[in-house]
């Protein structure tokens, strides 16, 4: 591995955090959803499914694929949707527009 200087590192820097798939204004129903692991607080690891757009992976909360799965069955040839996000921690709720 070559040495790099603090300013080098900070400018090749990539954030690996994960964002939240309400954080994105269209989302295509064609991206490919990829299975996840985490940990939490206590140490206990879970699971998770998440989208990538541009590197950058948003988490897709189950809410949502119900709610999707739902909008599909009456539109099939759905090609983009929405999600808003309401409330905080276990009290969030996702409601998914679809847009055409």
């Amino acid at each position: 591995m070559e040495n790099q200087t603090l300013k080098e590192a900070a400018q090749t820097y990539e954030s690996h955090s994960v964002g939240n798939i309400a954080d994105l204004p269209k989302v295509s129903t064609d991206l490919q959803l990829e299975d996840r692991e985490g940990t939490n607080d206590e140490g206990k690891t879970f699971q998770y499914k998440v989208i990538i757009v541009e590197k950058q992976a948003y988490r897709v909360p189950a809410s949502v694929l119900k709610s999707l799965k739902a909008i599909l069955e009456d539109n099939a040839d759905l090609k983009s949707f929405k999600v808003k996000k309401t409330g905080q921690e276990l009290a969030t709720e996702y409601t998914v527009i679809p847009l055409g």
